[in-house]
């Protein structure tokens, strides 16, 4: 099982993976694997809690037996208010579906986005649009461990402010199996 600094190791408190992507586009030849593969490694997984992206690494997740992770799924608020969850959300895999009074997108105050990134350990970005973009902002802004997975052209589209050591932080997977590599990787440097 990962330790990662700050997620409550010495409490046995398991650590939480984000994985943020497309809410459309499922990805399912990364998203299903990476999925499996961080229930394997014994997380927890975040995602917006819908489609797309979301509900593909949900499933993958949600398939490993003998798991000790749960699927955890941040909600946005819906028109009628943040007691009725949005068409779409939860998606069937989530088991911790977190309700929101949050109903804005990127990363604006009143975005869910800024909770996703807050509570994720490490962050794992697929391809998707300007939500995700956001989030990657929002994860390089809050300096949680990055690893871009997919479509590495986002690189070039990292926010002007990004430079240098920043830029740097931000890791490159082109499979899920590099990605699991990098979430391992950081939970071993920062456990020491």
């Amino acid at each position: 099982m990962l330790e990662i600094a700050g997620a409550g190791a010495a409490s046995g408190r398991l650590p939480v993976v984000g994985v943020m992507g497309s809410g459309v586009h499922s990805h399912e030849s990364l998203a299903r694997p990476l999925g499996q593969g961080l229930a394997r490694i014994g997380v927890h997984l975040l995602t917006g809690g819908g489609g797309g992206v979301m509900a593909s690494v949900s499933r993958g997740f949600a398939e490993v037996e003998d798991r000790a992770g749960l699927v955890i799924g941040v909600m946005p608020a819906a028109t009628e208010g943040p007691t009725q969850a949005p068409e779409g959300y939860p998606n069937r895999w989530v088991e911790v579906a977190i309700r929101t009074h949050l109903n804005r997108d990127g990363d604006d105050s009143a975005s869910r986005n800024h909770v996703n990134i807050l509570t994720s350990n490490v962050v794992v970005a697929l391809p998707g649009g300007r939500g995700t973009a956001s989030e990657v902002a929002l994860a390089i802004r809050y300096g949680r461990p990055l690893v871009v997975l997919g479509d590495l052209q986002r690189m070039r589209t990292l926010p002007a402010c990004v430079d240098g050591p920043m830029r740097a932080s931000v890791q490159t997977a082109e499979t899920a199996r590099e990605a699991l590599g990098f979430v391992r990787e950081f939970a071993e440097c920062r456990a020491k």
